[in-house]
């Protein structure tokens, strides 16, 4: 049985992996070349944008699946940080009606905080991996 504090932190993953998972998709699908030239343009290398829709996709499917949550929601963290502060912050809070503002990117942030700082253990392909690698290690202390 699933607590309640592990039901909603599995709804948080899910959730950010699924968003972050359609963003970094969009990015490929939308010429990952021309977002890269937009990275160039804004003052960053364009290999950025690489980086980025990659930890954004990958990321995001293992977040739905629960494989190493913890790293990935740092990473996707950081992503936030960068947006937020290189992109959003001069736009306001809701954006400019150019632009969306940073209001969902700091949801996105906290809620990769929230997963980096406690976990999420229901349903994870993480804790049959270190459940198993566990047991081994049990089983050769005996």
């Amino acid at each position: 049985m699933v607590n309640k504090f592990e039901a909603s932190t599995l709804l948080l993953r899910v959730v950010l992996g699924i968003s972050f998972f359609i963003h970094g998709l969009v990015k490929f699908q939308g010429g990952i070349e021309n977002i890269a030239g937009w990275f160039g343009s804004i003052g960053l290398p364009g290999f950025l944008a690489y980086a980025v829709a990659l930890i954004e996709l990958v990321g995001g499917i293992m977040l739905v699946i629960g494989l190493f949550s913890r790293v990935i929601s740092g990473l996707l963290a950081v992503v936030m940080v960068g947006a937020i502060f290189k992109v959003k912050l001069a736009v306001g809070f809701l954006g400019n009606g150019q632009m969306a503002g940073y209001e969902l990117d700091l949801a996105f942030l906290a809620m990769a905080i929230f997963i980096a700082v406690n976990g999420s253990k229901a349903y994870a392909v993480d804790q049959v991996i270190f459940k198993e690698q566990e047991n081994g290690r049990a089983s050769l202390a005996k």
